[in-house]
């Protein structure tokens, strides 16, 4: 080559550096150039030899990343266009060219295949990097050899699996154009759903769903990233899914899953990508048919995501298409009962909703899509009057069951409607009320519509006394309906007159007999006598039969008769629930709620019905919440039958328990016991010296709280999951409004969090990671329960047996959580004073006793670890009375990892002058080494260069490492590239002037090799 050729390569090299260079020119000159050498070889090796200066270059530089973008389009511009005719030829000429690839391109495949194995992560990085681009650059239909291919798709798995995540991404994106969706057992493909499920690093997941191909064995895969615990990665899952998924290849629970999700995440970008890019995007499937999209969401099972989904196309939505709903609506405003589906209720419903919700913006388009209330009122009544009600026959038949389902829906949709009326004219909402008064009374409303229907009525209803008044009208009528009663038939009467008229009968028919017998013997004076005998016997009989008939036709009268069916009781005492769930906690109970719990709600408790049983303790729950008086007579009921029903009754006692404790406090156990006993005292030497503090305990009975905990403690070992979970939300609750503060009790709660066998209760695992957050961040005495809680935490672990679920559970990890809650500096309002003695000195002092105890247990490594990332106060007296400590577990502790981080905290605690006497006088002293020995020499240096096996130690404010912000799969993920500190912003000239001077350079590392040789 001559020098004129390697000055061309060289300025080729620098000219694309940068990025104003038209590239497209650079590579047309340069192939020129290449074009007309005969030998190719030394080309190849100078190119490959200004390359390397780019490879080694790990940081996306500017000039780095313009040369690689310029390789790669001149390494593929060797490559034929496409077009008609080659694609012709290509079928014709396929077995003359059986070396396709340029020599070019194959020379610089053949490189980057033998540098993707160097040591440095640099170079790797740069081959996959390349590797990608060379790829992505080519045409839509361009081949490769067999062999390259192989040989790319090994290289690239391996590097897949690299330490570094800038590799592993580039190396994910390189094999895009090698999946091969159909085939079964891709490698590429296997390899992707490896990454989606274990790669630790959120960009490299991030990388494989921007371009893994969709199929029906990578779409649950990519489902399941949309939970991911990166806001970034669910939001480019569902990217992917609006972009490369159509709705049909979902299933509906698939789809109602993903907006629920979506609609319900905790990140606003989330949420709005699923309303900007995955909804319309379906609906652009579906021509725009919102009804469509609903039909494909099962709405009857679904209809609160529905509603929610609505919500958010309405937002989107030009005023004029949200009144595209009265193409579906009559001359009344409503829509015809004919053409009534689940779909157009439910739109109806939604849109009125959210014009309502928009106030005087929405009301003039809302009185255009809904009538006046006294035609609304007739119009619910007529429905709901036709839906039918099933015979047990009929509910066998499955369409007719589905049919009344369906109608019963269409019902909900209509009566939540009732809210968006404008009831403020009186006779509009006095018809809306009779409607309502009069579907509660009626026997063939269905149950389920019972409780809406009641929620309807006393909204209507502002005044809680003629609220009261109503709800017991009601129930009266459906209780004790006013009966036509007959009067019963006397039966010895009515057999008395029947041998009677038997009598007169057989006479009769004896005197006629004597008649004829006289007229024959011709003694016409005694068959006179006989006539005038028959007519008696006659008008005797008829007036039998008179007295039969009237006896027999009963007396109707109008009674009440009481039912106690238990469908009639459970619907009287779900509109008894109802009222007294709306009603003001401050409205005490007056003579008409004391008659229904007399009358209704006591007795039910006994009946032999579960639902009416479960209905009935719910009632008197909640009554109890608006009567202290009532609370105290009932509470030893309520946990009897927490203790003793069926699990889903349990449960409402056990919330009635909770609610009560929560209002009234434990101070309502010891009036309570005052008249009615719980549970025999416990003497004093069974009573644990930890214990329970409630609230008021000077006056509290501690058998009577300690019962109540004692029972919620065997709750919690429960196996079944319900009553498991219900008992640790109300702890939780008990806890946090400081009713109780129990280390025992919190102690439960982390091990039972902790506990594998809960790993299946996402809302057990939800409400206590909730709670500990809210708990320890609340105030310095919660911290100090926490702390309490620590040791008996650790203890309960290291001692679980090997069969136990526990010893499954790792112990470093709950110690980071419960040093992590009571860290000073996580309290919501953290105390200025740093002398101020904190929690983590109480912590480290309680550590440093155990280690005493026993210098040669397993777990004294943990706490010496543990130690270190304490947040410590400056009080004195702490440091000094931890000093000593440390030294004296110094001169104990054998263990070269412990000594060496109590080592440490001396170096944090005390002097230079301490120190050198407390080095020189350990136990280490003896096995120490140079860096030790420097170490001991320079306390500074040994604080900034630690030892092998030691965490940097953490200050005040040093115990969380800074969190780094996410990047795109383009760029570094922030891993290995150092992070700069946080500046003031500036202004656009000094950042260019900035820029700059920071810019890396290649042309000074090629000039200098250049004159090197």
């Amino acid at each position: 080559m001559t020098a004129d050729s390697e000055i061309e390569l060289k300025e080729a090299f620098q000219r694309a550096q940068k990025g104003h260079n038209n590239k497209a020119k650079l590579v047309a000159s340069l192939k020129s150039r290449y074009n007309k050498l005969e030998d190719k070889t030394l080309f190849h090796e100078e190119f490959v030899h200004y390359l390397k200066y780019a490879m080694i270059v790990y940081k996306r530089e500017p000039a780095v990343e313009n040369v690689i973008e310029f390789v790669a389009k001149f390494a593929t511009s060797f490559q034929p266009l496409p077009n008609a005719e080659d694609e012709q030829q290509e079928e014709e000429e396929e077995e003359e060219e059986d070396e396709d690839d340029h020599p070019f391109l194959s020379f610089i495949f053949n490189f980057l295949l033998e540098s993707h194995k160097a040591n440095s992560h640099a170079v790797r990085f740069r081959a996959c990097q390349l590797i990608n681009k060379l790829l992505g650059s080519m045409a839509e239909n361009a081949q490769i050899d067999d062999d390259l291919f192989d040989r790319i798709h090994q290289a690239m798995l391996v590097r897949v699996t690299d330490k570094f995540p800038n590799v592993r991404i580039q190396a994910a994106l390189a094999m895009t154009r090698l999946q091969q969706p159909k085939d079964p057992d891709c490698p590429t493909i296997n390899a992707y759903m490896l990454i989606l499920e274990n790669d630790s690093n959120a960009e490299v997941r991030r990388a494989v769903l921007s371009c893994i191909a969709m199929s029906p064995r990578t779409l649950p895969k990519v489902l399941k990233r949309t939970r991911d615990i990166k806001e970034n990665v669910r939001k480019l899952a569902y990217q992917v899914l609006s972009e490369k998924v159509h709705i049909k290849a979902l299933t509906i629970a698939q789809r109602v899953g993903l907006l629920q999700q979506g609609l319900h995440d905790t990140s606003e970008s989330v949420r709005d990508i699923v309303c900007s890019r995955l909804l319309p995007a379906w609906l652009l499937r579906l021509d725009g048919n919102i009804i469509e999209l609903l039909h494909r969401l099962d709405v009857e099972n679904c209809a609160e995501t529905a509603m929610e989904t609505l919500k958010a196309i309405f937002k989107t939505m030009p005023a004029e298409e949200l009144l595209h709903i009265r193409g579906h609506l009559d001359d009344r405003k409503v829509i015809p009962e004919d053409s009534m589906t689940c779909e157009n209720v439910l739109y109806w419903r939604s849109l009125c909703e959210f014009l309502k919700g928009k106030g005087d913006d929405g009301e003039e388009m809302l009185e255009q899509v809904l009538p006046d209330a006294a035609i609304y009122g007739d119009y619910l009544f007529g429905y709901l009057k036709a839906v039918p009600v099933l015979t047990e026959e009929q509910r066998a038949d499955f369409n007719q069951l589905e049919l009344v389902m369906t109608k019963e829906f269409i019902s909900q949709q209509l009566i939540h409607l009732i809210g968006c009326l404008d009831t403020n004219e009186e006779g509009g909402r006095k018809r809306v009320l009779a409607v309502l008064q009069e579907m509660l009374a009626l026997t063939q409303t269905p149950s389920s519509l019972v409780s809406l229907l009641t929620e309807k009525l006393l909204a209507l209803i502002p005044d809680d006394q003629r609220r009261i008044q109503t709800v017991a009208e009601i129930i009266s009528d459906v209780r004790e309906p006013i009966m036509e009663a007959s009067q019963p038939v006397d039966e010895n009467r009515s057999r008395r007159q029947q041998v009677q008229l038997a009598e007169v009968k057989v006479r009769l028919i004896e005197a006629k007999q004597d008649l004829e017998d006289c007229i024959a013997a011709q003694d016409f004076s005694r068959a006179a006598e006989l006539k005038d005998s028959i007519a008696g016997l006659e008008d005797q009989r008829n007036q039998v039969l008179q007295e039969i008939s009237e006896s027999s036709q009963p007396v109707d009268r109008e009674v009440r008769a009481e039912k106690n069916d238990p469908e009639t009781l459970l619907r009287c005492l779900t509109m008894c629930a109802e009222l007294l769930k709306q009603m003001n906690i401050k409205t005490r109970t007056g003579p008409t709620i004391s008659a229904l719990m007399s009358s209704l709600v006591l007795p039910s408790i006994a009946n032999a019905h579960p639902a009416v049983r479960n209905m009935a303790v719910v009632c008197l729950g909640t009554c109890t919440l608006h009567s202290k008086e009532l609370a105290k007579a009932h509470m030893v009921l309520l946990l009897q039958i927490a203790q003793l029903d069926e699990v889903k009754i349990r449960i409402s006692a056990l919330r009635a328990i909770i609610d009560l404790l929560l209002l009234f406090g434990f101070q309502l156990l010891s009036e309570t016991a005052s008249t009615q006993t719980v549970q025999p005292p416990l003497s004093p030497d069974r009573q644990e010296g930890d214990a329970t503090s409630a609230e008021d305990k000077g006056n509290i009975p501690e058998d009577s709280a300690q019962s109540i905990l004692v029972m919620l403690s065997e709750f919690l070992d429960s196996e079944m999951s319900d009553l498991r979970t219900e008992t640790a939300e109300g702890l939780a609750k008990l806890m946090y409004t400081g009713r109780i503060s129990s280390a025992k009790m919190l102690s439960r709660l982390v091990l039972l969090w902790y506990n594998p066998v809960t790993e299946d209760d996402v809302r057990l695992r939800h409400c206590l990671g909730v709670f500990f957050q809210l708990y320890a961040r609340e105030s310095r005495a919660h911290q100090e329960v926490v702390e309490e809680t620590f040791l008996p935490t650790v203890r309960t672990l290291l001692n679980a047996p090997a069969t136990s679920p526990l010893a499954e559970v790792d112990i470093n990890n709950v110690v980071e959580l419960l040093v992590e809650l009571t860290r000073p500096s996580g309290l919501i309002k953290p105390s200025a004073n740093t002398e101020e003695v904190c929690v983590h000195d109480y912590l480290a002092v309680r550590m440093c006793g155990e280690m005493l105890k026993d210098p040669t247990a397993p777990e004294v490594r943990l706490y010496a670890k543990t130690l270190s990332n304490l947040e410590l106060s400056r009080e004195e007296t702490v440091r000094d009375d931890l000093t000593t400590l440390l030294q004296q577990l110094v001169q104990v502790v054998k263990d070269r990892v412990c000594l060496r981080a109590l080592e440490k905290m001396l170096h944090q605690l005390m002097d230079s002058k301490e120190q050198a006497e407390v080095v020189n006088s350990s136990a280490l002293q003896p096995l120490d080494v140079n860096a030790d020995e420097a170490a001991a020499e320079d306390p500074s240096k040994s604080t900034k260069r630690p030892k092998r096996g030691q965490r940097k130690a953490s200050t005040a404010k040093g115990g969380r490492r800074p969190s780094r912000k996410a990047e795109s799969s383009e760029e570094s993920d922030g891993e290995n590239v150092p992070e700069s500190a946080p500046v003031v912003r500036s202004s656009r000239r000094a950042k260019i002037a900035a820029l700059e001077k920071t810019k890396l350079d290649l042309n000074p590392l090629i000039n200098q090799e250049a004159n090197v040789s």
